[in-house]
């Protein structure tokens, strides 16, 4: 166990090595035990986390104010539209500033091209560590409870499983290409075989990809990518489908849209989901379109751990606040 994160950022997945990841999630599962036996745990008391937000948010937003006020502390929402940051205040004032306020501050900014650079340049001029709630780039606390949620389901041991990272339709906007990104980078480090799939325009960054693969190859796992959903769904043991932006192929909103309609049968549904072992199980960090991006009958049906993952957000994020920011 790594006992020495107090002070630590964390922008990228990986930020933290394997082992330090490791010690997150046993904080985590001690958490989690003891909220279900009703045991505090206000390991920041009058600890103030600032959450500064540039992109609204469901899961986000309340994790982590559910979660400081578990630990004792505050959590303060702050909307960018409500700051002066549009009328001249820099990453470097947010980092100067916020951090001789508060005792963490944790950022949510998906804007292509901007929002890793921007969360990077406040956690260089802050004196308390920094969050990365979303980026485009990464989402780090989605994939520790992505993990945490497989460690549950399907044990510690996970060589020689399939994990599916597949690219869904979705008709509502182009979607941050974060999560796959971010569930490449960390599930090769845990033994997880994975199998990438997207449409040929919806690929991720390249620098990423090298990234992935260089983690498959340190840790001896699989990773192989595929432009057919069907054939990557066929004996996975885990199903992890969203929709993602082509942003990669292109910022253009108007072909951005013509892109996801071109793919519209892209959707995980039941008989998509048989073609996977008996005991798979379907991830998603919500919110899904509904019956385009997933059917009802997957997202509600018994193979669907969505509600199990959401919950572990929360105490995902509690482990690293208080290992971080005690």
């Amino acid at each position: 166990m790594q006992t020495y994160l107090r002070g630590r950022d964390l922008i990228g997945d990986l930020d933290f090595s394997k082992e330090e990841v490791e010690t997150v999630l046993e904080v985590a599962f001690d958490l989690k035990r003891k909220r279900a036996l009703g045991e505090p745990t206000p390991y920041l008391r009058d600890k103030v986390l600032a959450m500064l937000f540039f992109f609204s948010s469901t899961r986000t937003r309340g994790s982590f104010e559910a979660g400081m006020a578990h630990l004792g502390g505050h959590a303060a929402f702050i909307e960018s539209r409500t700051t002066q940051i549009a009328h001249g205040d820099t990453p470097k004032e947010i980092g100067e500033i916020f951090g001789r306020y508060y005792d963490g501050i944790a950022i949510r900014h998906v804007d292509w091209g901007v929002g890793n650079k921007y969360i990077t340049e406040v956690a260089k001029y802050s004196r308390v560590p920094v969050l990365n709630m979303q980026c485009d780039i990464y989402h780090p606390f989605q994939c520790l409870a992505d993990l945490m949620t497989i460690f549950e389901k399907k044990g510690r041991d996970l060589r020689r499983k399939k994990m599916v990272v597949s690219w869904a339709y979705a008709a509502s906007y182009q979607k941050p290409i974060s999560v796959p990104q971010s569930l490449i980078l960390q599930m090769p480090r845990f033994g997880l075989d994975i199998v990438l799939a997207h449409p040929p325009e919806f690929r991720l960054m390249p620098e990423i990809m090298d990234m992935a693969r260089e983690q498959a190859r340190k840790y001896g796992t699989g990773f192989e990518v595929v432009d057919d959903m069907d054939e990557a769904f066929k004996d996975a043991d885990i199903i992890y489908a969203k929709s993602w932006g082509a942003l990669v192929h292109t910022t253009d909103t108007e072909e951005g849209a013509r892109l996801l309609q071109k793919y519209s049968n892209w959707i995980t549904d039941e008989r998509r989901m048989a073609l996977a072992k008996p005991d798979a199980i379907y991830m998603h960090p919500l919110p899904a379109d509904r019956n385009i991006e997933v059917t009802d009958g997957v997202m509600d049906g018994p193979q669907s751990v969505v509600y199990d993952e959401a919950e572990n957000r929360m105490h995902a994020q509690m482990a690293v606040m208080a290992l971080t920011m005690a």
